[in-house]
């Protein structure tokens, strides 16, 4: 069997198409684009621990996003501290509160989950929007910097650039879907599915469930925050618009789009998420009707995503292809 037919083959292709990706694309805004995408896959990836795999949907993935966002940016910008620093402090800020508002949200289940954690969103956004002494309001923070270049075996990575800064974002978004796969993986995962599928019997096994959920919460919360402050450093302007519930809902639906509880399913979901308003361009006044409409279609007629889709029609292809 060829290495491209195994899991482990197409995982090797698609990671070396991303890395030559910027040698290939000879357009700044595709690379502008792809960048925004492998954050969308951290924050996907996070998305898919608590939807995925517990079968939880929280509407709360741009809340978090916000929270990393601002966390790394007024480090860096009120107290001086290194953007590498305070980046990594935004998922431990972004993880800090999701226990605080994990507590009590997850002791509900099912649509009521939910609207707690589309409240919690909603909260985020406000406090962003009118605590404008210390987060600018809606006038936004100017001048958010770039990580600070450094030399490594007689290399300079200045991140000042778009090739420097897609990659530092492919090696996070790589990070996030290892650690997302050990996760699956491992025990926890285990009863992170059992619990999708019948949580009633796991707490019944003795096990207990909450703190499984708890777990996936608020890792969910620090890749959120993670994403949030690669995309504050990146874009260097930084206001709540992008942090409503409206980009938590496209979170949800990256996860769907590409398949709920896969590894890859968030991957491709998260670069349909960002790509697709921008090739329905041409269609102007209807753009988002159409956007709309694709993502109802596919909803409908492929309801576990575009991953399990294409592993049948590879299936099938190959089969036609051994009986020549």
């Amino acid at each position: 069997m060829s290495t491209v037919k195994s899991p482990l083959g197409w995982t090797l292709l698609s990671l070396l198409t991303l890395v030559f990706a910027p040698a290939l694309v000879q357009v700044p805004y595709f690379l502008h684009l792809g960048i925004l995408a492998l954050i969308w896959v951290i924050v996907a990836q996070g998305q898919n621990l608590v939807q995925g795999f517990t079968g939880y949907v929280s509407i709360a993935a741009a809340g978090f996003m916000g929270v990393g966002a601002y966390a790394s940016t007024l480090l860096t910008t009120k107290l001086g501290w290194s953007v590498w620093t305070s980046m990594a402090c935004a998922p431990v800020i972004a993880g800090l509160l999701a226990v605080v508002v994990g507590y009590p949200s997850l002791r509900v289940k099912g649509h009521y989950f939910a609207i707690v954690t589309m409240a919690y969103n909603l909260v985020i956004f406000i406090v962003l929007v009118n605590f404008s002494s210390l987060t600018g309001g809606e006038s936004g923070i100017t001048g958010v910097p770039k990580p600070e270049s450094f030399s490594l075996f007689g290399l300079m990575f200045n991140f000042e650039t778009r090739n420097a800064y897609y990659y530092l974002t492919l090696i996070f978004a790589v990070f996030a879907t290892v650690v997302c796969g050990l996760v699956l993986h491992s025990r926890v995962g285990r009863v992170l599915l059992a619990i999708r599928q019948n949580e009633p019997l796991v707490e019944a096994a003795g096990v207990f469930a909450w703190r499984y959920k708890m777990f996936a919460f608020v890792l969910s919360a620090a890749l959120c925050g993670v994403a949030g402050a690669l995309y504050a450093h990146f874009i260097g302007f930084l206001n709540p618009e992008p942090f409503g519930v409206d980009q938590s809902l496209n979170a949800i639906l990256a996860v769907i789009l590409g398949g709920s509880g896969t590894l890859a399913g968030p991957v491709i979901g998260a670069f349909l998420v960002v790509a697709l308003p921008e090739v329905l361009r041409v269609a102007e006044t209807y753009r988002l009707i159409v956007y709309g409409l694709l993502l109802v279609l596919t909803t409908i007629f492929m309801p576990r995503g575009v991953v399990p889709l294409l592993a049948h029609a590879w299936v099938l292809f190959t089969s036609i292809f051994k009986r020549r």
